[in-house]
């Protein structure tokens, strides 16, 4: 399975009142996402699903990946990718779609940076998840603990 790590994109600052969760995008965070979405999908990217944190900056990235990359399906909202998330809680989630060849998760750090490492075997590895990067990791079996390899990692500086 080809799994995708997207972290969402420039959010706006938390203004008084509002919470976390309903914090969106800036348009400087969704034209860097469609710079990256955009060379990714030049690059062949067709994720066959798209799991999102419920959280709106996450949902808003998720659509905007939807958008560019002509995926057709539902978004699909999963408290494991909240930014507290377990990588354990998620990679359960992603073996119950093991039929499907690709997926494209939308969440936040420290849960992506946490999840590349997981998948990777390597939890001490350290990997730093710009906003808007977007990570390719192949698992070729969805066994109780993964063993995946590193594709690779576009960042929006990258994908001028």
């Amino acid at each position: 399975m080809q799994i995708y790590l997207l972290r969402h994109g420039i959010a706006e600052a938390a203004s008084s009142g509002q919470s976390d969760a309903e914090r969106a995008l800036t348009a400087e965070g969704k034209e860097k996402l469609r710079r990256v979405l955009r060379r990714a999908g030049a690059a062949g990217v067709r994720p066959a699903s798209i799991v999102s944190s419920p959280l709106r900056r996450a949902l808003e990235t998720a659509a905007v990946a939807a958008e560019v990359l002509e995926y057709t399906g539902k978004v699909v909202e999963s408290r494991a990718l909240l930014p507290e998330g377990s990588p354990y809680d998620l990679w359960e989630e992603i073996r119950r779609r093991g039929e499907e060849p690709s997926i494209l998760l939308a969440s936040h750090e420290p849960l992506m940076s946490a999840m590349a490492a997981f998948l990777l075997a390597s939890p001490a590895l350290q990997v730093d998840m710009k906003k808007a990067a977007l990570v390719r990791i192949d698992c070729e079996r969805l066994a109780r603990e993964p063993k995946g390899v590193l594709k690779w990692m576009l960042t929006p500086a990258l994908a001028d």
